[in-house]
């Protein structure tokens, strides 16, 4: 099959599945009692309204080890072992309950069953993930080197698809609306955004993997994000105006896929 087929049976496999995934086993395992109306840019952006950390587009690290907020090349991306699995050393704070860590336990290993990333125990290693109980939801973007925070606030972030939001900003993913060819797929109402809040909008040079806009992808922001108004809409789907986003049930087809190519799963 040539790599013109394969890419084309993908992307139509991709469209026929661009829906969030929901994760085998999930209520046998982790009883989930979430309320699905509000948008995953809601709680996170509420979590993170009295934190004191600098944040990018609500809730990304500003870069300490980078001059641009970009994860493109191996520098900022998680090696792989020699048996192909990406190794990812963590820790967790104790502050969090025993039924928390079961909760984040349980999303990280939704990556082992779909993708080549593994999440480990620290033992001694240098670069690692540090989860833990600050003020908001936040990550890092990619591998930044040393220990680097993640932070699932007890009182906001514990439910599934932000932890899943914040680990993929720490593989390296930025906000779906924010890559470089979204004006084909969103318009951005400047108007109703906060002239103090714009940045949090600006396009970025991102690498999109030839992969399709996913309107379904648990790091896309919801509608209403960062909007002065109650009601105002500061993202609009186009042509479509009703297409849902800013979804936070689970990752979609196309954010799986993504993680697999940019980790070569």
């Amino acid at each position: 099959m040539t790599p013109s087929v394969s890419l084309l049976l993908m992307l139509l496999l991709g469209f026929s599945q661009a829906h969030p995934l929901m994760e085998e086993g999930s209520a046998a395992e982790i009883p989930v009692n979430e309320d699905h109306t509000v948008d995953i840019t809601t709680r996170i952006l509420t979590s993170n309204n009295v934190t004191d950390e600098i944040l990018l587009e609500g809730d990304l690290l500003a870069p300490r080890t980078r001059n641009a907020m970009m994860c493109w090349s191996q520098n900022c991306l998680w090696r792989k072992a020699s048996n192909g699995l990406v190794m990812i050393p963590f820790t967790m704070s104790s502050e969090f309950t025993s039924w928390e860590r079961q909760k984040i336990d349980y999303a990280m290993n939704t990556f082992h069953s779909k993708t080549c990333i593994r999440f480990v125990p620290r033992q001694n290693e240098y670069d690692y993930i540090s989860i833990e109980n600050k003020v908001g939801c936040f990550s890092a973007l990619g591998r930044e080197g040393g220990r680097q925070v993640l932070s699932l606030n007890r009182q906001g972030c514990l439910y599934h698809g932000i932890i899943q939001h914040e680990i993929n900003h720490a593989l390296g993913f930025q906000h779906e609306q924010t890559r470089s060819d979204r004006d084909y797929y969103v318009r951005i109402n400047w108007e109703n955004i906060n002239p103090q809040m714009a940045y949090n909008f600006y396009r970025q040079n991102t690498n999109n993997l030839n992969t399709p806009y996913d309107y379904s992808s648990i790091m896309h922001y919801g509608r209403t994000a960062f909007s002065i108004q109650y009601g105002r809409d500061s993202i609009t789907p186009i042509p479509d105006p009703n297409v849902q986003i800013g979804q936070r049930q689970g990752m979609s087809y196309w954010d799986i896929m993504r993680i697999n190519m940019l980790y070569g799963c």
